[in-house]
């Protein structure tokens, strides 16, 4: 850690014991080096926050904490903004790993451009037979944006942390679990905040078998939630309405078209 840091990682983790450690030497290979971690176990039942713990006993810069009980990564994540006290904020999953030159290009590019709050890049997305699809940026990201999904991804995103303060973090709420970060950027948005993606990756996103497991009718219900009240809280045309059955509809299709069709196709956020 050079100086004061910059950047507070903020890592909300949860039965990851297998695959922390690969992540947490991702963000060690990082050429911009001004930054500490705060990660917080939300409840896991393997060894997690053992594993945590282990490796902050050896890296200064890295914080860890735990909750009683699993209470969901909204409140997990708004729990590490506690100890967050740096100009920028950065998102980091417990299994998956950030490119080396993520943190360099995510402050440059805040640095260069102040009228932007929000900055992300897309991913590669991998499971256990390797890399399967690259997404693509998009450049500076408009309301409109919000229509089809949510328009940045969330783990490699860096946020300054005035935008934070201004929205009251992450809502806590069960009807945003799982699409907390899409209710976050609408929140950033109505309040006049900006984001950008870059346009080459600079994440690797796990997405193998548990990754879908996860995407269940719930998670999809919640983000139909989000969708509707998110397009009014910016000023989206009352027809845009139509497109909050995207998410159910993405939850309808058989499990091995979907899984298809996610080798296949760039759905960029709209499948996620």
């Amino acid at each position: 850690m050079i100086n004061t840091p910059r950047i507070t990682v903020i890592m909300g983790i949860y039965n990851c014991a297998d695959t922390l450690v690969e992540a947490l030497e991702s963000l060690e290979a990082q050429t911009y080096k001004s930054f500490k971690v705060v990660l917080c176990d939300d409840g896991s039942i393997d060894s997690t926050f053992k594993e945590a713990k282990r490796w902050a006993e050896t890296h200064l810069n890295y914080i860890v904490i735990k909750n009683e009980h699993n209470i969901g990564l909204n409140a997990t994540l708004n729990r590490c903004l506690e100890y967050a006290d740096t100009e920028f904020i950065a998102r980091m999953d417990g299994d998956d790993r950030s490119l080396p030159h993520r943190f360099e290009l995510e402050v440059d590019f805040l640095d260069k451009h102040p009228e932007y709050a929000i900055v992300s890049g897309p991913m590669y997305y991998f499971d256990n037979n390797g890399m399967f699809r690259k997404g693509k940026g998009r450049g500076a990201v408009t309301k409109r944006d919000f229509i089809i999904g949510t328009p940045f991804c969330h783990a490699p995103c860096m946020v300054r942390r005035e935008a934070y303060e201004k929205v009251g973090y992450y809502s806590v709420d069960p009807k945003l679990l799982r699409v907390e970060d899409y209710h976050l950027w609408f929140k950033m948005y109505a309040v006049g905040y900006k984001g950008y993606m870059l346009e080459e990756p600079i994440y690797e996103m796990r997405d193998d078998r548990n990754a879908v497991a996860r995407r269940t009718l719930k998670s999809r219900l919640n983000e139909t939630y989000v969708m509707h009240i998110g397009y009014r809280m910016i000023g989206l045309p009352w027809w845009t309405q139509i497109y909050c059955m995207l998410p159910i509809m993405k939850g309808l299709i058989p499990m091995w078209l979907y899984n298809l069709l996610r080798r296949k196709i760039d759905w960029n956020s709209v499948i996620k």
